[in-house]
């Protein structure tokens, strides 16, 4: 399964989740959950809250978080 990345426009850590990502080489789907009301729900739904950047990765969400808790996250995860 692809990651899905929960991001809004014009957000600062969005960009950076993206960049760490982009710079891991790791595959994702970016969906902006302002566009997307049925994103938006699904976001909230997994990870109790509205802040964006959101990340799904098969059974696992990591949550507005910043690009250290990222990279974490992918070396916990062995994702990286």
């Amino acid at each position: 399964m692809t990651p899905i990345l929960y991001v809004k426009t014009g957000c600062p850590w969005c960009s950076e989740a993206e960049a760490v990502l982009d710079r891991h080489g790791i595959s994702y789907d970016p969906i902006d959950v302002l566009r997307d009301r049925d994103a938006f729900k699904r976001m909230k739904e997994i990870s109790g809250q509205t802040k964006a950047p959101t990340l799904e990765w098969e059974d696992r969400v990591l949550a507005d978080f910043g690009p250290e808790d990222l990279e974490e996250f992918l070396k916990e995860n062995k994702l990286k």
